[in-house]
């Protein structure tokens, strides 16, 4: 019995491996006309969503149909499942391409760029479920919409200066944006807000409960040729009656002031001075986790923000294409990557060993 359930647990890990290289085109995203809006699900829950390239392509061609439908008069984007929104790129498919499809490398991002300055100017409202782990390229085809609605389940973060990347995207231009040095301080540090936090924070803008989220698409959906007031006035409604976490104060607001001064500095040096030099449990906190980020990310992130600050979306997106081809050329990149699935499989493996 002991070698038979040893045989099964083997037979689970390896079925679970091959199921994480393969991938169904056909099914990674449904898009739908339902009601008055076209609906996009990313389709990929096992994955937590994480976007491919065929993906990508197959919502910008449907992006610029509805954009043009005189029937269409919004569009929603959400996640199958109730994990994640979307987790990000496939970073797995980005390293491994390194060494046999460099073209590949050049195409994605590019052609996810061009996929979130279409949301960013896209003539239809443009809304965005952004319930569970909303983190990357998932934050790139959300933030750059009309309305973006969190739940109390929602988790936002830009986690790419440890796996020896930035927070692309369109980072650079969201980022330097939001209050303070927020931006400045979650992309150096990829700390993660979660639920009511990612509202306050001006990532998300409308608040509503999970529960009443397939209440609210189903409100959305059966608009009559709404206009962009009815639809926010929808949306205003439903936030106006959460009342989860609302008289929580924001997690950061105590430490607002000092995030302010410290990431105010124009070099990572001075930034990682400034945390040694307050002492403080959270800036001795912040120190540890930068110092666990790649160096080349930490610099280059910074001036990202520094230029994305005054330049507009389009410059952005130009500007991080040509970071990210240099990024994918170097080392830093390749290696966090390596080392993440090390870390993911491990745990995975341990999981199942001791089923």
């Amino acid at each position: 019995m002991s070698r038979f359930n040893s045989y099964k647990r083997t037979n689970i890990i390896l079925q679970h491996l091959k199921m994480s290289n393969h991938t169904d085109a056909a099914a990674e995203v449904l898009l739908e006309r339902k009601g008055c809006a076209g609906v996009i699900t990313l389709n990929r829950p096992r994955f937590l969503n994480t976007l491919t390239l065929g993906m990508i392509r197959q919502i910008y061609a449907q992006l610029k149909k509805w954009e043009q439908d005189p029937k269409t008069f919004l569009i929603i984007i959400k996640g199958a499942g109730e994990k994640a929104f979307c987790a990000g790129g496939d970073i797995r498919a980005l390293s491994e391409a390194r060494n046999t499809n460099q073209k590949m490398l050049q195409d994605l991002f590019r052609e996810e760029y061009i996929l979130n300055n279409a949301i960013d100017s896209c003539q239809k409202p443009y809304i965005a479920l952004i319930h569970g782990i909303t983190m990357g390229g998932g934050v790139g085809v959300s933030v750059h919409g009309q309305f973006r609605v969190a739940t109390e389940k929602s988790v936002f973060a830009m986690p790419e200066t440890a796996i020896g990347l930035f927070p692309d995207v369109g980072g650079g231009y969201f980022l330097p944006r939001l209050q303070g040095k927020l931006g400045y301080f979650l992309a150096l540090t990829g700390f993660r807000l979660k639920g009511r936090d990612v509202y306050t924070a001006g990532i998300a803008t409308h608040f509503v409960d999970f529960e009443k989220l397939g209440m609210l698409e189903e409100d959305l959906l059966a608009l009559k040729s709404p206009s962009k007031e009815n639809i926010a006035d929808v949306l205003e409604t439903y936030h106006a009656k959460s009342k989860t976490d609302q008289d929580k104060p924001f997690i950061l607001e105590e430490h607002m002031d000092k995030i302010n001064s410290w990431f105010s500095a124009n070099t990572v040096e001075q930034i990682v001075d400034n945390l040694q030099q307050d002492g403080s449990s959270f800036a001795l906190e912040q120190l540890k986790v930068i110092k666990k980020m790649s160096p080349t990310s930490l610099k280059i992130t910074l001036r990202q923000l520094m230029e994305g600050s005054s330049k507009t979306l389009p410059e952005v997106l130009i500007m991080e294409y040509r970071l990210s081809q240099a990024c994918m050329k170097g080392h830093d990149f390749h290696e966090g990557v390596r080392a993440g699935i090390l870390l993911y499989d491990s745990a995975f493996l341990s999981h199942f060993m001791t089923c």
